[in-house]
């Protein structure tokens, strides 16, 4: 098992807070991973545009971070802001960091001609680039993401110790959402890219269970060809991937990526106000169905936030907090460590049907049940 924490506010909070949700739960996980994703970004010595793309990862030696710098150089980015963590590398468990890099960049003029969504493309595929030059020299330069106003920070270690380590608790970095996951060893080597959460075109999710349906998955998702559905080194990797393709690649709403990954029965669609088309979406979708138990927290470009869970649910989860600031977490502790003075009787469990949902302005969550119809686009 592992365990999971999300805060979202509408006030930048600093990621410790979250470190020390993490502390609450730390029977849960083994500390052989802990990752770290934060979106709405501030600086407190830096005036953040948060359309400027953020690179976050690890440089293990020194020639792979002059390496990096000149990679970006080349294609024309222009550096705008290295923020240097106050690292005490003798609190980091690993021997082979150089640097933890989290750099602010502009785009390349050239890029000027092209539309949104082609610039997404190619924040992609730099990053992808990034990473393969990585393994093609050792492993030794290791990226998390490269997107605009998102900050990721993965490290194997206890959560307060790899806070402290490299200087949290200083609040130099806030966010508006943090979501964090402590990982438990189980089917993996320790390995940077398998903690949680994970992240693809500005939606990010972190697991809380397996997932025994990981290999026809993953191996539907390849099948795609799409460039970013790679690396796998962790069998909930699926679960961003899933969603990036429901709401991304198909441009369905939001309430379908239940539908997709846990599925109504035969019987219940064919009383449900859109069974037809729920029944053919889960045709068309069957290598998509997880196999649980599993518990999933995510986030959106637009800063949304989401919990679902599958139908075992095997991996429960709580919701609580007042307006302008919610919590998630595999446990009541975690969320009392984050959001104490809340009303306790307004927290809720998701059941199998649900997902939970804070919208962008949480003055409230919402809570959508699969029995219920929802938008569809025009075209389905």
């Amino acid at each position: 098992m592992c365990r999971l924490a999300l805060k979202t506010a509408n006030n930048p909070f600093s990621p410790y807070e979250i470190l020390r949700a993490m502390e609450a739960m730390q029977e849960g996980y083994d500390g052989s991973g802990l990752g770290l994703l934060l979106r709405g970004v501030e600086f407190t010595d830096f005036n953040y545009e948060a359309t400027h793309p953020i690179l976050s990862g690890i440089a293990h030696t020194r020639d792979a971070m002059k390496r990096l710098n000149k990679f970006m150089e080349a294609r024309g980015f222009v550096l705008k802001y290295d923020h240097e963590f106050d690292a005490d590398f003798s609190k980091i468990e690993a021997r082979d960091r150089f640097k933890y890099f989290v750099q602010v960049y502009k785009l390349p003029d050239s890029w000027a001609v092209h539309s949104e969504e082609e610039i997404e493309d190619k924040l992609t595929a730099t990053r992808l680039a990034i990473r393969r030059d990585g393994e093609e020299h050792g492993g030794d330069l290791t990226v998390f993401s490269f997107w605009p106003d998102v900050i990721m920070i993965k490290e194997v270690g206890w959560p307060l110790k790899v806070g402290n380590a490299l200087g949290l608790d200083s609040g130099r970095i806030k966010s508006r959402i943090c979501m964090a996951q402590g990982r438990q060893n189980t089917n993996y080597g320790i390995n940077l890219y398998a903690c949680h959460p994970f992240f693809i075109q500005g939606i990010g999710t972190m697991t809380n269970g397996e997932n025994t349906a990981f290999v026809p998955i993953r191996d539907w998702l390849t099948g795609r060809h799409y460039p970013a559905y790679m690396g796998y080194q962790s069998d909930s990797e699926v679960f961003t991937h899933i969603l990036h393709y429901v709401t991304r690649q198909l441009k369905l709403p939001l309430e379908a990526y239940k539908h997709v990954i846990t599925p109504l029965k035969t019987e219940e669609l064919q009383n449900h106000p859109q069974g037809d088309f729920l029944l053919g979406l889960r045709n068309a979708c069957r290598r998509l169905i997880i196999d649980g138990p599993n518990c999933v927290m995510g986030s959106l470009p637009d800063e949304t936030c989401i919990l679902v869970m599958d139908a075992k649910k095997l991996r429960p989860a709580t919701i609580g907090g007042k307006p302008g600031e919610w919590a998630m977490a595999s446990e009541m502790c975690g969320v009392d460590a984050m959001i104490p003075d809340r009303d306790r009787s307004l927290d809720f469990q998701p059941m199998r049907e649900h997902t939970v949902v804070v919208p962008p302005e949480r003055q409230e969550f919402k809570i959508w049940s699969q029995f219920d119809p929802f938008p569809l686009p025009q075209a389905a």
